[in-house]
């Protein structure tokens, strides 16, 4: 049984971003029980969406876990949400075991990527679904990515892995072993062939940032002058 926990709007320009303080908690999630993978999910682009740069929320996988192990998860992660506070960010959370994430959930994450969304129909959408989501700060707008998240990462098919076994420890051009080695379930072109031998491009001092493809982590490559290179998609 996997639990899904979702941040938003913790960063400012100034500040570090999301993703880390996604990171962050889920390094101190990994003393207590399993962490899977952090995810990275891209929100709605818009002028009346106040965001620090590109508005994208970030999950954590956790599990195997016990339904009863929802309020320690939790409570860890707020604990450091709080004392990473930035002022000027408008901090979100919610956590959901996979079960509890309804359709209704998943059609607000997609609309969360093409539409502008309210607080008050992320709330009244987490009262209705028993799902735990709270502010933590600001105006609170993060909980509208936070539900988002959820819904999104659910599907097995939106965002990309930041965090997935020791894929962060490969910076720059690698070889396929070492990323399949490393965490990166399937290497594949566009046109669908397995990549599983041989050098990958990656941008220097960058990580490779796989897609979830059912649940996998998935490297798309494409081929330019017989080398294959990372692509990155969201």
């Amino acid at each position: 049984m996997t639990f899904l926990l979702s941040i938003d709007d913790t960063d400012i320009p100034t500040s570090r971003g999301t993703g880390r303080l996604a990171r962050m908690i889920a390094d101190m999630l990994s003393r207590e029980f399993s962490v899977q993978a952090v995810t990275r999910h891209q929100l709605f682009l818009h002028d009346a969406i106040p965001y620090t740069s590109h508005n994208s929320c970030a999950v954590i996988h956790i599990g195997p876990c016990q339904m009863n192990q929802n309020d320690r998860i939790f409570s860890i992660a707020r604990g450091v949400m709080e004392s990473e506070f930035v002022e000027g960010s408008d901090p979100g959370i919610a956590i959901a075991h996979q079960s509890e994430v309804t359709p209704a959930v998943v059609t607000f994450g997609m609309d969360a990527k093409r539409r502008v969304l309210t607080q008050q129909q992320a709330r009244t959408l987490a009262s209705n679904s028993s799902i735990r989501l709270e502010g933590l700060g600001g105006t609170e707008d993060g909980v509208i990515g936070a539900m988002a998240g959820l819904g999104l990462a659910v599907t097995g098919y939106d965002g990309r892995f930041i965090q997935k076994g020791m894929i962060r420890e490969i910076r720059g051009p690698a070889t396929a072993e070492a990323l399949l080695s490393a965490g990166v379930d399937t290497i594949l072109t566009f046109e669908g062939v397995p990549v599983t031998t041989g050098m990958i491009v990656v941008e220097e001092g960058k990580s490779v940032k796989p897609c979830p493809v059912s649940g996998k982590a998935v490297l798309f490559v494409e081929e330019r002058d017989g080398v294959f290179h990372a692509v990155k998609r969201d």
